[in-house]
């Protein structure tokens, strides 16, 4: 089975790793093989293997194995942790999609089902003319919505989605994050949420849960009916 999925954030620091994570646990747990994908990530650490982001390596720690090279899941690693066509400038490099797409060909080529995580949120600039928006728009992949419950958090999910909806990406549906443990009246305003977001919930991810326990928390209803194929292993039966 062979499709892909692009995990949003309504702002940066909201968890779209930790639900990203969780998806790729749950689509292991259902016996698919799935790759996550970082394809910019700026705030990166040098090594012995070059440079590596805490998120990246989280996200292939998270897939099937055989895991994928490093390179692949993170085409563009860079060292500044800044908005990413700042970090890439700070660099002396221009960030396009090319050298990201080619990666996210490489992953889909076994077979895998990607979770694409993009950076930052919806609008956030990869380069001059270039959004990390566009990444979704221009492989046409349906959108993942990661919302951070937390004050304020009901106005940047309305934005985001009329945002995604506005560069004519499907909303496919939409994860809450528990990154406010002290937030008042959660269940308000998942209630508000599931009323005026145009997708379904996928689930409600606890704070400070780890990605494997979290899986089961994901309904992936959504995904079956958009990657399942006639003649082709799909995901009907999670």
């Amino acid at each position: 089975m062979s499709g892909a999925v692009f995990v949003a954030g309504t702002d940066t620091g909201i968890g779209k790793t930790h639900a990203a994570c969780t998806l790729l646990h749950a689509l292991r747990a259902a016996g698919h093989t799935a790759s996550g994908m970082k394809p910019v990530a700026s705030g990166c650490q040098e090594t012995a293997e070059g440079w590596r982001n805490e998120d990246a390596l989280a996200l292939l720690a998270a897939s099937s194995p055989p895991r994928p090279p490093y390179a692949q899941v993170n085409p563009v690693a860079l060292r500044d942790p800044l908005s990413p066509h700042l970090a890439a400038a700070h660099a002396g490099v221009t960030i396009t999609l090319p050298p990201l797409r080619a990666g996210f060909d490489a992953l889909r080529a076994g077979g895998r089902f990607v979770v694409v995580e993009g950076v930052g949120g919806w609008l956030v600039p990869l380069a001059p003319g270039l959004l990390a928006s566009e990444i979704a728009r221009a492989w046409k992949l349906p959108v993942i919505l990661v919302v951070g419950l937390r004050l304020g958090c009901l106005n940047h999910a309305l934005l985001s989605a009329r945002a995604i909806a506005a560069d004519g990406c499907r909303l496919l549906g939409w994860i809450g994050n528990r990154i406010d443990p002290a937030m008042e009246a959660v269940e308000e305003n998942l209630a508000t949420l599931r009323e005026l977001l145009p997708a379904p919930c996928l689930g409600v991810l606890a704070h400070g849960e780890a990605p494997d326990a979290a899986a089961a928390r994901l309904d992936l209803a959504a995904l079956a009916a958009l990657f399942t194929t006639p003649g082709s292993p799909g995901l009907s039966e999670l």
